[in-house]
């Protein structure tokens, strides 16, 4: 089992974009025990005035302004997609052979990151061992869900690295393949936009029932924060058993449960479509 004490000043924890994510990450990896001496942080925006409470960490506006000896044990690139080519080339100086380089870039592939790494080298040849990470935007609070796919070469060892490190940001997921990270996509990644909907749609229909709208949403809001927060309690029972412990024969729940549940145009076919589509749209992204 590996663990965030692996990497050293001399084999730091690279971080590319410290934007919100790359933030909470960092946040995580503190938490977790990373000495901050083993951190470079690597963004234009970022300092350490700004960010006192990541102290200790090497921050640079830029790859280019990195030390000539410094190799990477890991680099985390959480930039955004549209310069992830410029970024990847001006980091290639501190990405050896046994470096893991993690994008958390949305529609950016292996193959497009192996092609970026290649830019930065005089000799085109691919360096470092790739992985492609899809976190969601509840890692901001420590509990989100990543998707993980590993390219050809990237060892157990790197692959429970790599966990440690995205474990920060919550539970990880780890693919049989990389076409399956348009469907996590649009399951997990674009999902919490699907429940924040869910809060308002059912907020609209407490109003359309007769309540205040202020009443409503403190409502709808509170019961889905509650609901989740018992799923996350109650870990190792399924939703199904869940739902069927509140819903009362011939109830009020199951009544409403008969039209989420309909076969024909219930709540499952509903997202099934909602679902399908960030997955088509991602597909076209990438193309």
């Amino acid at each position: 089992m590996s663990d965030l004490s692996e990497f050293t000043p001399d084999s730091p924890l690279m971080l590319a974009g410290c934007g919100n994510m790359g933030q909470a990450l960092v946040r995580g990896w503190l938490t977790a025990g990373l000495d901050p001496s083993a951190l470079v942080i690597v963004d234009p925006a970022a300092h350490v005035d700004d960010l006192s409470e990541f102290a200790g960490a090497t921050f640079v506006a830029n790859g280019d302004a990195l030390p000539s000896d410094t190799r990477a044990r890991l680099v985390l690139l959480a930039v955004k997609p549209q310069v992830m080519n410029a970024v990847v080339p001006t980091l290639v100086s501190a990405i050896g052979a046994a470096t893991v380089v993690v994008s958390v870039a949305a529609g950016v592939t292996l193959a497009q990151l192996r092609r970026g790494l290649s830019l930065g080298l005089s000799g085109g040849s691919p360096t470092g061992l790739l992985v492609r990470a899809m976190p969601n935007t509840p890692a901001a609070v420590g509990a989100g869900v990543t998707g993980l796919v590993e390219d050809a070469g990237v060892s157990e060892a790197d692959k429970l690295l790599v966990d440690a490190v995205m474990k920060a940001a919550g539970k990880t997921v780890w693919l049989l393949s990389e076409h399956l990270m348009d469907a996590v996509t649009a399951v997990s990644g674009s999902g919490p936009a699907y429940v924040f909907h869910m809060v308002e749609a059912l907020a609209a229909a407490g109003v359309a029932a007769g309540l205040p709208g202020d009443q409503a949403t403190i409502l709808a809001r509170q019961t889905i924060v509650g609901a989740a927060r018992l799923l996350a309690v109650e870990s190792d029972t399924d939703a199904g058993t869940l739902r069927q412990r509140v819903t009362s024969p011939d109830g009020t729940t199951a009544a409403a449960l008969d039209v989420l549940m309909n076969t024909q145009d219930g709540l499952t076919d509903l997202m099934t479509r909602a679902v399908a589509a960030a997955k088509n749209r991602g597909q076209e992204l990438a193309d």
